[in-house]
């Protein structure tokens, strides 16, 4: 009997000692701040003893499973100092607050398994260590991206990735917080995107991804997509003030108006620009853009935002230049045949976006969005060949209204086997656009033929799901993308009334493979078919024919971080597609140009010295090719073969901040035959600042400091000049800019 309680005695007794060393795994709530108590998005919240891991969503929010009392949490972000915390009870049952202090970027603190994408997250440092300047300064942020402006500074710049000639964006999607800057079906072309309305300063993040892979991503999405977000709060209100050459002179304000609130912040945003370029002949151009956004907490779940944008732009071009007349002498690389090319622009954005917490595993984020968008272009780039008397200037001109939403819904459940977050979406876009005109002008005053002109009415409706299965080391990632497209065009100028109508539908397939091989060494399987887009003309020319055409793409890489200070990126991509429509807006037809097929070779190197000198370079190696074409008569116009980016940059050393920029764009073909070559050219950018005191910054910048002769943009192209008997082909160019310096004050208060 005894013996018998004994063992009830020292069983209870085990029984007890167990319960105190163990404790029921508990979920985690909590929020991540800034100090200026903003919330964070994409902060790493990581147990260390469970070896559980959170990302913190839009309003900051996590939900971390597996935690007990006395557990170390590890709580980190780019540019943040990370935090270590030790649970107590009152942690885990009630809400977790973390504020985090922002310090310099260094590189040693990114951890490739904590980040969603390493490759954003790159850019994001990138994006910290060499800021935006100008809005040419944007696109150039997203690795292996070239563009090329050739009218006056204020027509869209022509785009180059992937061994795309994208033109203005035909073959790229680019969004500002939910709402498309692409244009459908546009005057001058298909995926039209000027993205001058987006003051550099005001940008918060940029997101960007190369191939037609994205569940998420849709219309244009071939070469890749690039996703900006601005900033919900300024840390300071700023004043700007810049001058250079060329009587070139930008002014910006960035004012909070609402200050030290922790629900709800706004700020209003005021930039002019102008500038007579370096040509013989002014170009007059202007630019004013004014930016207002609030947004609000209506609860901790529950979160607000309101953008309301404008911009107008207007300019003189000297256009593009026959290679001729610069060597006969008749004019110099910065003259023009005619200077009465330009034109004016404006865009008017209202954007209301909303995210919400519905649950502590649910998430929904959405935007409405309404555009307004005047468009009115010269050109002239055959001279008098069409026309011997007047000349060959055309006038692309439109009135466009685009509406729209996006909504996503995202999920995370544990499954017996693996993690399963899951993303699924719907979205709308419509455009009506009036009075899209091509017609032949002469001096910007005298129309003397409608060429075309109609009205257009598109409307693409969107859906997608993906799920991510997380398997620790292994992350798959298959997901399916809807589009369903509606075409409607009229042309005013036939006889009789009639609107042409195409319906067109296409069901995309992806997949990504993610292997942690481990905290150094990442490796990325992604796959998928997207689709070349196409203007509504080409769809209604084609009776809806073929007017989807697939894009077949496979990209193999790895990200390996060696050491704490360095960081390699390799990609190895192809991509087919079934075939290239283009519709030609200078001259109002459609250029079917068959199949093709993509290879290349995309490699990036960070490398951080210190703590304030930081080094990035990209380089990109290309085989574009005509698959219906015999070899030698196959070769993609335009298309770039070898780009080599890239920097290094000083922050924060003793007052002084700057650094040197290079970029590079090898010769490649001007026709299918590679036998005239657009030339390639090497040029090298500087800026220095210096923080007097807490609130003034003094500056000044160069670009293409080593003054280099370099043509910004080339096309082959067929002219007549008004002495010519016979008209002649050869490369037409805009020079790039010469040597240009320019000194800026900043006032920070």
């Amino acid at each position: 009997m005894k013996t018998y309680k004994s063992l009830r005695y020292v069983t209870f007794i085990f029984i007890v000692f167990l319960s105190s060393k163990i404790s029921t795994a508990q979920q985690l709530k909590g929020f991540v701040y800034d100090t200026y108590s903003q919330p964070l998005n994409g902060a790493y919240v990581y147990n260390l003893n469970s070896k559980n891991h959170a990302h913190t969503s839009d309003n900051g929010y996590f939900l971390l499973e597996n935690n007990k009392i006395g557990d170390t949490l590890s709580i980190g972000l780019l540019g943040f100092k990370k935090t270590k915390i030790v649970l107590s009870q009152q942690d885990i049952t009630t809400t977790l607050y973390v504020a985090l202090e922002r310090h310099i970027f260094k590189l040693d603190e990114l951890v490739l398994k904590q980040e969603k994408s390493v490759l954003n997250a790159l850019v994001k440092v990138d994006l910290e260590t060499n800021p935006i300047n100008s809005s040419q300064e944007i696109l150039r942020k997203v690795p292996g991206l070239i563009i090329g402006q050739h009218a006056g500074g204020g027509k869209a710049e022509q785009l180059f990735l992937r061994g795309f000639d994208i033109d203005h964006g035909t073959d790229i999607s680019i969004n500002v917080d939910g709402i498309p800057v692409n244009n459908v079906s546009h005057a001058h072309g298909q995926g039209y995107s000027d993205l001058h309305f987006l003051i550099p300063e005001t940008i918060k993040n940029i997101n960007f991804g190369k191939g037609p892979y994205y569940a998420e991503a849709g219309d244009f999405t071939t070469a890749g997509y690039v996703d900006f977000k601005t900033k919900n709060r300024l840390n300071e209100n700023t004043i700007k003030l810049s001058y250079g050459q060329f009587n070139s002179l930008r002014t910006l304000g960035l004012f909070n108006l609402i200050d030290n609130a922790k629900s709800d912040n706004a700020y209003i945003g005021i930039e002019y620009i102008e500038t007579d370029g370096p040509f013989k002949s002014p170009q007059n151009f202007n630019r004013l853009n004014l930016f207002g956004k609030y947004s609000a907490f209506i609860n901790e779940n529950d979160r607000v935002a309101v953008t309301l944008s404008h911009f107008n732009s207007r300019w003189d071009a000297s256009g593009q230049i026959p290679e001729r007349l610069v060597k006969n002498g008749t004019i110099d690389r910065f003259g023009a045949v005619d200077d009465t090319e330009g034109g004016n622009t404006s865009r008017s954005n209202l954007n209301v976006e909303y995210f919400s917490n519905l649950n502590e595993t649910t998430s929904i984020k959405s935007n409405v969005f309404y555009s307004h968008y005047d468009f009115e272009l010269y050109s002239n780039f055959t001279f008098f060949l069409e026309d011997a008397i007047n000349g060959d200037q055309i006038k692309q001109k439109e009135e466009r209204n685009i509406f729209g939403f996006n909504t996503q819904i995202n999920t995370k459940k544990a499954l017996s086997f693996s993690k399963l977050a899951t993303t699924a979406g719907i979205g709308l876009r419509y455009d009506s656009v009036d009075d899209v005109e091509l017609s032949h002008t002469l001096n910007r005053n005298t129309t003397l033929e409608f060429i075309q002109l109609g009205d257009i009415n598109q409307t693409n409706f969107f859906g997608f799901y993906k799920a991510a299965f997380d398997f620790g080391k292994f992350k798959i990632t298959p997901g399916l993308r809807f589009e369903y497209f509606k075409f409607l065009y009229t042309n005013t100028l036939a006889e009789t009334y009639e609107t042409q109508s195409q319906t067109k539908t296409a069901l995309l397939p992806k997949l990504d493979v993610l292997f942690k091989q481990n905290d150094q060494l990442q490796w990325f399987l992604k796959s998928g078919i997207g689709f070349h887009s196409n203007d509504t003309r080409v769809v209604v020319n084609r009776n809806g024919e073929d007017v989807l055409p697939k894009a077949y793409g496979v990209d193999l890489g790895a990200v390996y971080k060696p050491i704490s200070d360095l960081v390699f990126n390799a990609t190895a991509w192809f991509l087919h597609l079934d075939q290239e429509f283009v519709y030609v807006g200078d001259a109002g037809i459609v250029e079917p140009s068959g199949k093709t097929r993509r290879i290349g070779l995309d490699l990036g190197l960070r490398y951080q010295f210190s703590d304030y000198l930081y080094f990035d370079t990209d380089a990109t190696l290309t085989k574009a090719r005509s698959t219906e074409e015999v070899e030698g008569e196959d070769y993609i116009p335009l298309a770039p073969i070898f780009t080599f980016v890239g920097g290094l940059a000083l922050n924060d050393y003793k007052g002084f901040s700057g650094g040197i920029r290079y970029r590079y764009l090898g010769d490649r073909a001007a026709n299918e035959n590679y036998s005239v070559t657009a030339q390639g050219y090497f040029i090298t950018d500087f800026n220095l600042n210096y923080e007097i005191n807490k609130n003034m910054t003094l500056g000044f910048s160069i670009e293409n400091i080593f003054d280099t002769e370099w043509n910004e943009t080339q096309f082959l192209t067929e002219s007549r000049l008004a002495n010519e008997v016979e008209s002649v082909e050869e490369i037409h160019f805009t020079p790039g800019t010469p040597f240009n310096a320019k000194a800026t004050i900043t006032y920070n208060f």
